[in-house]
């Protein structure tokens, strides 16, 4: 599939069957990540990847334990995938996905937020590519602020000044995948050399 129709066909999936992501895959997937655009090549980003059912579950209800939904603009995502905003009924930010990663930056640094994302964005196009469904998912940084949160950090030995800025979730569909949804009017303006 060419680049182009690869990222058209991508969706965010936020049901997932239990099967889970081959560790060759999951390598291929977090390289892309490794390979993402980064501010001046200072390749400040780490992934941590946890292919464990269980434990991306509860990191999940971790994730979503601080979520204020007063923040929100706009209030529905999706009825095929339905996201937290649109089921309150959902207990854990990451859908039942058996793998997910968790990307890292340093939390004082102006582009971390940026690196963040293009590193989840390179892992879904990777991911889309091997077949494999996905999601990228914010709300990193209260995520591990507690102390569960805190003994992750420990014990996957995340450098002090580090902070979880996004995660990208990882797994198979459950059920058919999502249709293309029509692009929005007015979001794309081509500003010419030659003015009129």
């Amino acid at each position: 599939m060419e680049l182009l129709e690869l990222m058209k066909y991508r969706r965010s999936i936020r049901k997932y069957s239990d099967r889970q992501v081959s560790k060759d895959d999951l390598k291929k997937i977090v390289e892309a990540g490794a390979y993402a655009p980064n501010a001046g090549g200072g390749q400040r980003s780490i992934i941590v990847a946890v292919r464990n059912k269980e434990l991306a579950k509860k990191i999940g209800v971790m994730n979503l334990a601080k979520f204020d939904r007063s923040k929100l603009i706009g209030g529905f995502v999706s009825k095929e995938q339905p996201s937290i905003i649109d089921d309150k009924n959902i207990k854990s930010g990451f859908y039942g996905a058996p793998t997910v990663c968790v990307i890292f930056t340093p939390k004082n640094f102006l582009y971390a937020v940026p690196d963040a994302f293009c590193c989840a964005e390179n892992m879904v196009l990777e991911a889309t590519e091997l077949g494999i469904s996905s999601c990228i998912v914010a709300r990193g940084e209260e995520t591990f602020d507690n102390e569960p949160g805190q003994e992750l950090l420990a014990q996957w030995q995340i450098p002090e000044g580090f902070i979880a800025r996004a995660f990208v979730l990882l797994g198979y569909c459950s059920g058919e995948y999502p249709k293309e949804k029509p692009r929005r009017d007015g979001r794309i303006i081509i500003v010419d050399e030659k003015q009129e």
